[in-house]
């Protein structure tokens, strides 16, 4: 740093940050698809030539945390010195540095006068890669069920899209090929800004200086997450979470987290976490190391640190091989996210016992990837609408949690009822709310859950889902209550139809479909909450009377109350 100017340093720090959201919402307006353009399931970064985060975009944590992973194997396979200015690298494969399939992660060099001087790189959920069924395939048994495989392959932009190999294989391996190549193009329009910016930024300031500032900018977060760390008191905290019986065996998958800290370095061990399992609950450990690491960013340092290379150097992982965090290949891995919000709420709880900052660590939340979809083959045309869900999140120590947003994982967003109507003709939504009394109570109440309707308007769609918290309430902090459970259900001539939907299920017209997903967890003695903030609480449907007189002791209109 004492070659670099301190105030280069400042404005070409923040310029790679504002290219890396530059190209997050380059992605985002570029797309087709309802999951990308809508909900913002995709994420982008600059990552220096050794593969290191630099700089993220502010998208989906999840998808965020192991971009230097997913680069890394593919240039194990393709090292930088082979590279050339039109090449680019895939990488999807759950076992070899991906996530799950549906996230395809694409990574462009950056070359000035023949040097590397960073990769630019974006991942987007893809409506549809193949596989047993259109959209999701929530019985696949074993990854070969759940789309196309994409091991760590290195292509030419010139030669192998745009009508050329790469693109025309994709096209024949998935249903909805406009929608998917067309976000596949929304990713390579984001790395073209990345790569214009960088370029920009050496033209102005040197390769030199912008070199530097990567790596201080690095450096900079390792040193912020060591502080913080370094200011908890040595020793081994633990925590563990539970997620819903996929299998019918009526055992809980039991996630275990036993946190040690040790200067200004911390080690998270789950030993002691289930095996993995045969439906496609399982989580490769490019996910878990995401999930952890973004527990701890939250819990300990604050959002003006950038998440990047620097947060994971002070931090190591030890995840049993065959787990369901780090399971043996070939397991299906679809619903990778559910196991992995159990292992942020095990590692959330032991932070609880030790953080300094309180007000960051939250009580469970719906935390939870909860996906449907709705699919329909009519006139040799597939149609696909993928949608994710929000819930309440948990209430802190000083803070109610927030009604009906997405879980702390996927940080996407809701598909607006209007762009659904103008996209699909075989569903309409009938009903969008927040579902009341879902929230647990306490001092601090937990967030609202949601409700969203789906009316069937015609024959033969195809519904599946996956999702947590069915069995298995948010656990509440400090005496604060569970959050309500999440449900879905299908009504059928006024009259709720007994199916599984967790197996997915062929509807009819004139079907409603009603999601409704947990509400967050409340935080301390709900006896000891504000009886104003109850009365409104009330007044605004928040809470039911029952909730007001026998879980906070509180008569309605009154401000009495059996307060400790």
């Amino acid at each position: 740093m004492s070659t670099l100017d301190p105030v280069d340093y400042a404005v070409i720090s923040q310029a790679l940050l504002a290219a890396s959201r530059e190209m997050g919402t380059k992605l985002v307006r570029s797309a087709y698809s309802n999951i990308v353009r809508e909900a913002r399931d995709a994420s982008c970064a600059i990552l220096d030539p050794a593969g290191n985060i630099v700089a993220q975009s502010e998208m989906v944590p999840m998808q965020l945390g192991s971009m230097n992973t997913t680069l890394r194997a593919c240039l194990a396979q393709y090292p930088a010195h082979t590279l050339g200015e039109d090449d680019f690298l895939v990488n999807n494969h759950p076992f070899h540095g991906g996530q799950h399939l549906q996230d395809v992660f694409i990574f462009r060099p950056v070359f000035i006068d023949g040097e590397l001087i960073a990769f630019a790189g974006s991942t987007a959920h893809h409506l549809d890669l193949g596989g047993g069924s259109a959209g999701l395939n929530a019985l696949a048994s074993d990854v070969y069920q759940e789309g196309l495989l994409l091991p760590p392959l290195k292509f030419s932009l010139a030669r192998d899209w745009n009508g050329g190999t790469f693109e025309r294989l994709l096209a024949a391996n998935i249903r909805v090929p406009d929608q998917t190549l067309g976000d596949f193009n929304a990713q390579f329009a984001a790395k073209a800004i990345g790569i214009e910016r960088v370029r920009a930024l050496c033209a102005k300031y040197g390769v030199a200086a912008v070199k530097a500032t990567m790596a201080e900018l690095i450096a900079y977060a390792e040193r912020q997450l060591r502080a913080a760390i370094r200011a908890l008191p040595d020793g081994v905290y633990t925590g563990e979470d539970a997620g819903d019986d996929i299998e019918g065996s009526g055992a809980p998958l039991w996630v275990r987290a036993r946190v040690t800290v040790a200067g200004d370095e911390m080690e998270i061990d789950f030993a002691g976490t289930c095996a993995q399992v045969a439906r496609n609950i399982n989580s490769p450990l490019a996910s878990t190391e995401s999930a952890v690491m973004s527990c701890i960013k939250g819990v300990l340092i604050g959002g003006d640190v950038p998440f990047n290379e620097g947060s994971f150097r002070p931090v190591r992982l030890k995840v049993p091989y065959g787990s369901i965090l780090n399971p043996r290949p070939p397991a299906p891995v679809r619903a990778r996210m559910l196991p992995c919000y159990r292992a942020y709420d095990a590692v959330m709880k032991a932070l609880a016992k030790v953080a300094p900052m309180p007000a960051r660590v939250i009580a469970s939340g719906f935390d939870n990837a909860l996906i449907t979809c709705l699919a329909r083959l009519a006139n040799g045309r597939y149609r696909v609408c993928l949608e994710t869900y929000g819930g309440g999140f948990g209430a802190s120590a000083s803070g109610d949690g927030a009604d009906g947003i997405a879980a702390p994982l996927s940080n996407t967003t809701n598909s607006p009822i209007e762009a659904l109507d103008m996209n699909f003709d075989y569903f309409r939504i009938a009903g969008y709310a927040l579902n009341p009394d879902s929230c647990g109570h306490g001092r601090q109440r937990g967030g609202l859950g949601m409700r969203r309707t789906y009316e069937i308007l015609e024959d033969g769609v195809d519904f599946s889902l996956y999702g947590d918290r069915f069995e298995i309430a948010p656990e509440g902090l400090a005496g604060g209550t569970a959050g309500a459970l999440s449900r879905a259900e299908v009504w059928r001539g006024g009259a709720r139809v007994d199916i599984d939907l967790k197996r997915g299920a062929r509807l009819q017209k004139g079907d409603l479909v009603v999601v409704s997903t947990s509400g967050g967890a409340g935080f301390g003695d709900p006896r000891a909450r504000d009886p104003a903030r109850v009365r409104s609480d009330l007044e605004q449907g928040v809470i039911d009377e029952q909730a007001a007189r026998g879980v906070y002791g509180q008569a309605p209109g009154t401000d009495a109350g059996a307060r400790p």
